[in-house]
């Protein structure tokens, strides 16, 4: 961070100097005062167009600055980043209520910072995948050098999500032991259950205000969903539960008639049908996740007809991209040749 800071008293060609030092690629400096207190920011674009107008390479690098910067504070809007983000701005300061530079966002880096926590569900035997899973859990699998679980990580990672925990159960210790270090700069919590909670009941195990949302995922899913979308819809909707959801077509191979008794209406020749797929990545309101009595075994759908009959917003947010639910050896295979081909692209 302190390589993107320059002080309020420095000339121009001091900032030239600091900008032409940055081998990160973002070309944004931070102009603070020596209290901290953030008065714009400057980049080589700014000054140009303040030598043009008259300045000197002595001239103090504040009047040259960008005064009506973007920031991210305590209570900014997704939203809000995601407009500086579109806007082509690379770097946010990080400011308190004091208006003093605490930290900054590389949108290079993390696309946002999105107010929630996350639990991966990490307990399953993967029994489909034997022998592969004989000796290691599933999220630890590997697909094109990376494990699975890991690709999940580092999705939450760029979303600005950093309050992560892992539920395991099967080969527990393996689990625990990867996460003994950062995983893309996330300190990764890991909860054990020691009895079979089901899809979600081992969130009962995790201790959170009823204030906020969570998302909940299974960690052995590969997917390119915007987390960001996803979770301003939740809000937007006021939801107390969004479910991310696949297009699922069905075909028939014969014609269907629709009947009146023994009437028939009509036939309609050889059709499909077409539905929303549970995809098994959820925003729960903490509220909803904290009535689960714990120790519980409870599924997901289980929570979710729950928080129907009581009157709560369920919403779904369809997922246009890439998802994987690694279930079969067919299944880590495509995988594998899916990744080798994002990678070479550079999507994921």
């Amino acid at each position: 961070m302190d390589n993107h800071i320059i002080d309020i008293h420095a000339t121009i060609l001091q900032a030239l100097e600091q900008l032409n030092a940055l081998t990160d690629g973002v070309m944004t400096l931070i102009v603070t005062d020596q209290e901290g207190h953030v008065s714009g920011t400057v980049t080589d674009g700014d000054i140009r167009r303040a030598l043009l107008g008259g300045a000197t390479l002595q001239t103090p690098v504040e009047e040259a600055a960008h005064k009506d910067f973007s920031s991210v504070g305590p209570d900014t809007p997704v939203d809000r980043i995601k407009q500086a983000r579109l806007k082509g701005i690379r770097l946010l300061p990080v400011i308190d209520s004091a208006g003093k530079l605490v930290d900054t966002l590389d949108l290079t880096k993390v696309e946002t910072i999105l107010p929630m926590s996350a639990i991966l569900m990490a307990g399953g035997k993967g029994e489909r995948l034997r022998p592969l899973t004989l000796t290691t859990p599933k999220p630890l699998l590997e697909i094109d050098g990376m494990p699975i679980i890991d690709y999940n990580v580092r999705n939450l990672s760029r979303a600005g999500i950093t309050d992560v925990t892992v539920t395991t159960r099967y080969l527990a210790s393996q689990i625990i032991d990867h996460f003994s270090k950062p995983v893309f700069g996330i300190d990764v919590k890991c909860v054990v259950e020691e009895n079979p909670l089901g899809t979600i009941g081992a969130a009962s195990l995790i201790s959170r205000n009823d204030e906020g949302d969570t998302l909940v995922m299974n960690s052995d899913l590969l997917t390119t969903l915007s987390l960001e979308e996803m979770f301003l819809l939740h809000k937007t909707e006021k939801a107390d539960v969004t479910i991310a959801a696949i297009p699922y077509s069905v075909s028939v191979p014969y014609a269907i008639l629709a009947t009146d008794g023994r009437e028939v209406r009509s036939l309609e020749e050889k059709p499909t049908y077409s539905y929303y797929a549970n995809a098994g990545i959820y925003i729960f309101s903490n509220r909803l996740l904290n009535s689960i009595l714990p120790g519980t075994p409870t599924d997901a759908p289980e929570l979710i007809e729950k928080a129907i009959s009581e009157g709560g917003k369920v919403v779904f947010f369809p997922i246009d991209g890439t998802w994987i639910d690694i279930g079969s050896p067919a299944d880590f295979r495509h995988a594998e040749e899916l990744m080798r081909h994002h990678r070479a692209m550079g999507r994921f």
